[in-house]
């Protein structure tokens, strides 16, 4: 049986940081580091010249941060984003997933919990660290959702998508198919003019009573 194989991009200004992930996620067989770059402008050139299923990407980097680089990659790739930072201010956060962003967690974590990270993330789900969800919630202004906009089973697929849950997962959890998950998220993405689930989540985790 082949091994599925992540081919991964890094992009830290810091070269011992870009290097010791270079080196522990590198050791898993799972993963392919196709390169580590020290800007985001590099991670931007190189998404777009080759196959690469996740680029994580620090937020602070000369020439283009995390976050531009993240627009640019998102515009013209399907290479998905995972922001890797020691910072959680607030406007990084809101820029970086209004940009496409499926993952933003801490550099504390240990390399287990990047790596399952990275596979949440390259499975199409998002991931979001505890500290940088509490600021979603609190740093946004409150908007109430609409309910008559949605059938009662949207609203389901939308607190599920806002407890973290995987499409396998919600599917288990409301007794359907996964194909069925996914054209409800189309439907609510559609309604809503929202990209991606990670902003289905944050929408209702907005408007929640």
């Amino acid at each position: 049986m082949n091994l599925l194989v992540i081919r991964l991009l890094i992009a830290d200004d810091d070269s011992l940081i870009r290097e010791s992930l270079k080196i522990i996620i590198g050791m898993d067989k799972e993963f392919d580091i196709l390169a580590a770059v020290e800007n985001g402008k590099q991670a931007v050139e190189f998404c777009e010249s080759h196959d690469v299923d996740v680029a994580i990407l620090d937020v602070r980097m000369p020439i283009m941060n995390g976050v531009e680089a993240i627009r640019e990659i998102n515009k013209s790739t399907q290479t998905k984003c995972l922001i890797l930072t020691t910072f959680d201010e607030d406007e990084y956060i809101k820029d970086a997933i209004s940009y496409g962003a499926k993952g933003y967690i801490l550099k504390n974590n240990t390399p287990d919990k990047i790596k399952d990270a990275i596979r949440v993330v390259y499975n199409g789900s998002s991931v979001m660290q505890d500290v940088v969800m509490e600021k979603v919630k609190s740093g946004f202004n409150k908007v109430k959702i609409d309910v008559t906009k949605f059938t009662e089973r949207e609203l389901d697929i939308m607190e599920a998508i806002s407890e973290g849950l995987s499409n396998k997962e919600i599917a288990a959890k409301l007794f359907i198919s996964e194909g069925t998950v996914k054209n409800y998220i189309s439907t609510i993405l559609d309604k809503t003019g929202l990209d991606h689930r990670t902003q289905i989540a944050i929408y209702y985790i907005k408007g929640k009573v």
